[in-house]
C-alpha cells in the first residue's frame, strides 16, 4: 500500500516562467504524456490551461480516467483545466479521403490503391495532426481563453521543413517528379500557407514556445534525443529543455543485484550523454513505483519522492510465460529461413537478434546475422568467435547516402531548383533510410534458401508496400542477384510466407511500447505479412529482485503481458531484464535460457 506524506515540489527548470505553448517530445514510452498531464495539473492551479494530445499512441483520457475526444472538454477533477485529444489516425483518414475521394471511381483501382498506400505512412499521420493543431497555435481568440496550451507531442524537424518548402506540392506530385513517400501527404493540405508560416514562427519563438525533450537514461534514447535537438536547431528551434525521466533511485540498490545493475547502467549512460545535451537546462525525475494513471499519481510525478512504498516481504510476481528458447526450438526445426526482428527503437532488437543467431549457430545450424547496430559492439564481440555464425554490418548512414545520391542523379537531374528542394526534403524521410537499408539487406536475403538469415531490423509494412508497388524492391533484388527478370517467387511473396520468413515483433511490457507494437502489426498485416511471434524484452516480472520498487513495477507489467499473450500474439516469449549487459556469446545465450 502507499503511505502519503507532504508533497514538497521538485525544482523543475522547465516550469520556470513558462511561455504560452509547451511541447513535449521524445520516443515512445519515455513518459511524454504523463509529464504533459502532470504539467497541466501543476499550471492549472494558477490559471486556465488547455492540454492537447496529438500522440498516435496517446492515452491522456486513460491517464485522467475520463473520455475526452476531439473536442475541448473540462476536466472536472482539476479546476481550470481542459483537454483535447486529436485522434491522428482519424485525422489522417479524413485527410486521405480529401485526396482520394475525388478520383475514386475515375481512376483504375490499382492506381487508387497506390495513392492510398502513399498516404498511409507515418508522415501522413504527423502532417494531418499538424494540420489539426495549427489553429491552436494561431487562434488569437483561443489564446484569450487559455493562459497556457500544453502539447504532449511535437512535430519533427522533417515535418516542419516540409511545411516551410516553397511551391505547389500538388503539381509536383501530379507530374511524377518524385517518390511521394512524404510529399504525397502535402498535396492534401487545405489551409492557407500563411497560417502554416505563422505556426512555424510560433514554434521557433522562445517567448511563445518551449520544447521539452523527454528521455530515459539509456544510451540509445539519449542519442535519439540529441538527433532531435540537432534536427530542430537547423530550422531555428533551439531553445530546448531536457527531462531525464524515470531515474532509478540509489536508495533502492541496497542488497539487490538487479537494482544495483539498473542504477549503474543509468549512471553510465548519463556520463556518456552526447555533449550537446549537456548544454541544455535539465531536470531529473525519479522512477515511481506506481502507474501514472489518475489524478493522485500525476500529482506525485513532479514532486519529491514522498510516497513510501510498504510491501510485504513475501510479495512476489509469478508469470507463467514461454521463454525465448521455446521460439528458437520452433525456428530451428525448419533448418533454414529468414528471421526478421522488428519494433520501435530502444526495445532491444539488435541484442535479441544476436542472441537468436548465436543459439542457432550453437545448435550447429549455419546462420548469417546482419545488423545495423551503430555501435557494432555485438559485431565485434561475435566476429570469428562463434562457429557456424557469419556476421555482417550494414551502415545505415552509408546506405542512405548512396540511395540519396542515386535518386538525385536520376530523378533530380532534370528538376528546377524548386523541384530539387522538394525531392531533397522527401529523401530526408524516415522511409528513405528503411528503403536504403533494406536494399542492402536484399543482397543477403537469398541466402535463406540454405541457411538461417537473421535481420535485426526491417522496414514497416508501409515501406514494403511502397517498394513493391513501384517495383523498386523487386528490381533491386533481381539486379543484386545478377538476373534480368523477377523470380518466380518474388521477395514480397517470400516475406508473406511464414514457412520462409518469420517476423518477430519486439516490445517492452509497458503501455506505449505495446500500443506501438500493435500499430506495427496492423501495418504489416496491411502488406499481407502476418507476424510469426512477439518477444517481450527486459521484463522485470521475469527477473529476480527484492527491491520494493521493482516488485511494484513487476506488478504493473502483468496486464501488458496478459494483453500480448491473449489479444495480440499467436505465440510469444518473455525475456527477463538481466543484471549484466548481454554482450558476448555466454550472456547472449542467457537470454535464451535465463
Amino acid at each position: 500500500m502507499l503511505l502519503t506524506t507532504s508533497r514538497p515540489s521538485l525544482n523543475i527548470l522547465f516550469l520556470e516562467q513558462p511561455p504560452r505553448f509547451l511541447f513535449f517530445t521524445g520516443k515512445g514510452g519515455v513518459g511524454k504524456t504523463s509529464i504533459a498531464c502532470a504539467t497541466a495539473i501543476h499550471l492549472a492551479d494558477e490559471g486556465l490551461r488547455l492540454l492537447v494530445s496529438t500522440d498516435p499512441a496517446s492515452n491522456v483520457g486513460q491517464v485522467f480516467g475520463v473520455t475526452i475526444g476531439n473536442q475541448i472538454t473540462a476536466l472536472t477533477a482539476v479546476e481550470r483545466l481542459f483537454a483535447l485529444e486529436i485522434d491522428p489516425q482519424a485525422a489522417a483518414q479524413l485527410y486521405r479521403e480529401r485526396i482520394v475521394g475525388p478520383v475514386r471511381g475515375l481512376l483504375p483501382e490499382t492506381v487508387v490503391n497506390s495513392i492510398e498506400e502513399q498516404l498511409s505512412g507515418a508522415c501522413t499521420t504527423e502532417i494531418a495532426a499538424f494540420d489539426e493543431f495549427t489553429s491552436l497555435l494561431t487562434n488569437t481568440a483561443l489564446h484569450a481563453d487559455y493562459d497556457h496550451i500544453i502539447f504532449d507531442t511535437a512535430p519533427t524537424g522533417h515535418t516542419i521543413r516540409l511545411l516551410q518548402l516553397p511551391g505547389a506540392w500538388s503539381s509536383f506530385i501530379e507530374k511524377g517528379k518524385g517518390d511521394a513517400s512524404c510529399l504525397g501527404p502535402l498535396a492534401g493540405l487545405v489551409k492557407h500557407r500563411a497560417q502554416y508560416k505563422a505556426a512555424v514562427e510560433a514554434l521557433a519563438d522562445p517567448s511563445r514556445t518551449r520544447l521539452i525533450l523527454v528521455s530515459r537514461a539509456q544510451n540509445a534514447t539519449l542519442q535519439e534525443v540529441a538527433r532531435t535537438y540537432q534536427e530542430l536547431a537547423v530550422i531555428g528551434i533551439s531553445q530546448h529543455f531536457l527531462v531525464i525521466n524515470g531515474l532509478f533511485p540509489q536508495s533502492e540498490t541496497q542488497e539487490d543485484a538487479l537494482a544495483e545493475a539498473i542504477f549503474s547502467r543509468e549512471q553510465a549512460a548519463l556520463s556518456a550523454m552526447p555533449a550537446i545535451l549537456n548544454t541544455l537546462p535539465c531536470d531529473h525525475l525519479p522512477l515511481k513505483p506506481f502507474n501514472l494513471v489518475g489524478l493522485e499519481a500525476l500529482r506525485q510525478l513532479l514532486t519529491a519522492n514522498v510516497q513510501q512504498l510498504i510491501v510485504e516481504r513475501d510479495t512476489s510476481v509469478t508469470i507463467d510465460a514461454p521463454k525465448l528458447s521455446a521460439l528458437v526450438d520452433e525456428i530451428a526445426a525448419d533448418s533454414h529461413g529468414l528471421i526478421m526482428f522488428m519494433g520501435k527503437g530502444g526495445v532491444g532488437k539488435t541484442t535479441l537478434a544476436a542472441a537468436v543467431a548465436v543459439e542457432l549457430a550453437h545448435r550447429g545450424l549455419p546462420t548469417h546475422l546482419t545488423t545495423t547496430d551503430p555501435a557494432a559492439h555485438l559485431t565485434k564481440t561475435l566476429t570469428g568467435r562463434v562457429e557456424n555464425l557469419t556476421v555482417s554490418r550494414i551502415d545505415p548512414e552509408v546506405e542512405t547516402e548512396r540511395y540519396r545520391t542515386q535518386v538525385l542523379d536520376t530523378k533530380g537531374a532534370q528538376l528546377d531548383a524548386e523541384g530539387l528542394a522538394l525531392l531533397e526534403e522527401d529523401l530526408r524521410s524516415p522511409c528513405t533510410e528503411e528503403i536504403a537499408v533494406f536494399q542492402a539487406f536484399s543482397r543477403i536475403i537469398r541466402e535463406a534458401d540454405n541457411k538461417f538469415v537473421v535481420i535485426d531490423t526491417a522496414p514497416t509494412g508501409h515501406t514494403l508496400l511502397l517498394l513493391d508497388a513501384t517495383g523498386a524492391y523487386h528490381r533491386e533484388v533481381s539486379r543484386q542477384a545478377g538476373r534480368t527478370g523477377l523470380h518466380d517467387v518474388t521477395p514480397m511473396m517470400q516475406l508473406q510466407d511464414q514457412k520462409q520468413t518469420k517476423v518477430l515483433i519486439v516490445t517492452l511490457a509497458e503501455t506505449t511500447p505495446v500500443l506501438e507494437a500493435v500499430n506495427l502489426q496492423e501495418d504489416l498485416r496491411r502488406a499481407g505479412i502476418e507476424p510469426w511471434g512477439w518477444i517481450i524484452n527486459n521484463s522485470v516480472a521475469a527477473a529476480v529482485s527484492q527491491s520494493s520498487l521493482l516488485l511494484e513495477r513487476a506488478k504493473n507489467e502483468v496486464k501488458e503481458i496478459d494483453d500480448v499473450a491473449h489479444r495480440y500474439a499467436d505465440r510469444f516469449a518473455l525475456v527477463p531484464l538481466l543484471n549484466n549487459e548481454p554482450v558476448g556469446e555466454t550472456l547472449l545465450r542467457s537470454l535464451i535460457y535465463p
